[in-house]
């Protein structure tokens, strides 16, 4: 079954582009979560003319997220936790906490742009990528340090 992506899914495509997926796939997945439309005729004629209109929202969109991950690149946080001997945090600095931190900073950015495969449990510098969109990105050094 042929549809439209109404916004990005991951492995799949970016929001505008048409796809080849399996009839169950869009009716069990992409359909109820508003994912993806049908590609009739219909949609496709309409699919067509808002070609330029998409790319244009696309460019701008990008353009914002580079600005954005340019101003986030020099960002340095820090973090203050518990500790044991080893260097070991008692909790951890998670994606919400640096998300929270980069807020109070004056920087808006999504809990899913955060890439930590696991939530930083030991003292130190650390960096952080941060993805704004699929092909833009920023590192952000993360400083955890011991509370006394």
């Amino acid at each position: 079954m042929k549809v439209i992506l109404r916004s990005d899914v991951p492995a799949l495509g970016r929001s505008g582009e048409v796809k080849q997926v399996s009839d169950g796939f869009a009716r069990n997945y992409l359909f109820p979560r508003s994912l993806a439309a049908e590609a009739g005729p219909a949609a496709m004629k309409a699919w067509e003319s808002s070609r330029d209109r998409r790319a244009k929202k696309t460019q701008a969109r990008t353009e914002e997220a580079k600005g954005l991950a340019a101003k986030i690149s020099g960002v340095s946080l820090s973090f203050s936790r518990p500790s044991g001997a080893e260097g070991k945090l008692f909790g951890s600095v998670g994606k919400s906490d640096i998300v929270k931190s980069l807020k109070t900073c004056g920087y808006t950015v999504d809990k899913n742009a955060v890439i930590l495969e696991s939530p930083i449990r030991t003292l130190g510098e650390h960096e952080v990528e941060l993805r704004l969109l699929h092909d833009v990105g920023a590192k952000v050094k993360v400083t955890v340090a011991a509370r006394q």
